[in-house]
C-alpha cells in the first residue's frame, strides 16, 4: 500500500468560535474564487463585521512585545494559519509613536484597525529592481485610520509603514493570503535607497526554518 502524504493541520492559535466562523467563510471563498481581487472583495463585509466585534480578542493579543522582529516593541501575534500556508491572520500590535519598518507583503491582503489610531505611508519604486540590495522609494498616498477603517493589499500598493498616532497602543488585524510573518519578505530604507530581506516572525509561535531566504 502506498502512503498518502497528509496535508498539515490549520494551526488555531487563538481558538475562539468567533473566530472559527469567520475563517470557515473566508476558506470557502477562497475554495470558490481563485482572482485575488474577487477574493478580497467577497471578504470585505466579513472583514469589517469581524472589525467591528470587540469581544473576541483576548488582551494578551493587544500588548506589545519587546525583542519582536519589527523591533521598538512593536508585536506580531498569530491568531490563525492554514496548514498549506495560503492564509493567515495575525494582529499587529504598535505602541504610541512607535513605526513599522518600510516593508512589502508579498501577497492579497486585507488589513484593518480594531484599536487605537494609525497614519499609514504608501510607497511605489522609481527603479527597475535591476540593481540587487537597492530600491529607489517615494510616498505615493497617505491615510490617517480609525478603529473600523481597513484597506486591500496588492502588488501596486504593497510597500507600506505604519505609525501609531494615538496616546494607546494600535492594534490592526491582517489577513493575508500567505504565511506573512515566516516568510522572507523585504525591508526598505528609503533615505539610503538600500533593500534588505526581511521576516517578521510571530510573537507567539515559532517559524520552521528553511535553507534559504526568498528575496
Amino acid at each position: 500500500m502506498t502512503d498518502v502524504a497528509q496535508s498539515p493541520a490549520d494551526e488555531y492559535v487563538l481558538d475562539a468560535p468567533r473566530l472559527r466562523a469567520f475563517i470557515d467563510q473566508v476558506r470557502a471563498i477562497q475554495r470558490e474564487q481563485t482572482d485575488p481581487r474577487a477574493v478580497t472583495a467577497a471578504i470585505r463585509p466579513l472583514f469589517a463585521d469581524l472589525l467591528a466585534d470587540a469581544t473576541w480578542l483576548p488582551r494578551q493579543y493587544l500588548e506589545p512585545a519587546a525583542g519582536s522582529g519589527m523591533g521598538s516593541g512593536i508585536g506580531q501575534w498569530l491568531l490563525y494559519r492554514a496548514g498549506d500556508g495560503s492564509l493567515a491572520l495575525s494582529a499587529l500590535v504598535v505602541p504610541p509613536g512607535a513605526a513599522t519598518p518600510v516593508h512589502d507583503h508579498l501577497a492579497w491582503g486585507l488589513v484593518g484597525l480594531y484599536r487605537g489610531e494609525q497614519d499609514e505611508e504608501v510607497f511605489v519604486r522609481d527603479d527597475d529592481a535591476s540593481i540587487e540590495g537597492t530600491a529607489r522609494l517615494r510616498v505615493a498616498e497617505r491615510h490617517h485610520l480609525t478603529p473600523g477603517d481597513f484597506y486591500e493589499l496588492f502588488p501596486e500598493n504593497d510597500i507600506h509603514r505604519v505609525r501609531t498616532t494615538s496616546d494607546i497602543t494600535s492594534v490592526s488585524l491582517h489577513l493575508l493570503g500567505i504565511d506573512n510573518g515566516c516568510i522572507w519578505r523585504h525591508r526598505f530604507y528609503p533615505d539610503e535607497q538600500r533593500i534588505e530581506p526581511f521576516r517578521s516572525g510571530y510573537v507567539n509561535q515559532p517559524c520552521e526554518e528553511s535553507n534559504g531566504k526568498t528575496e
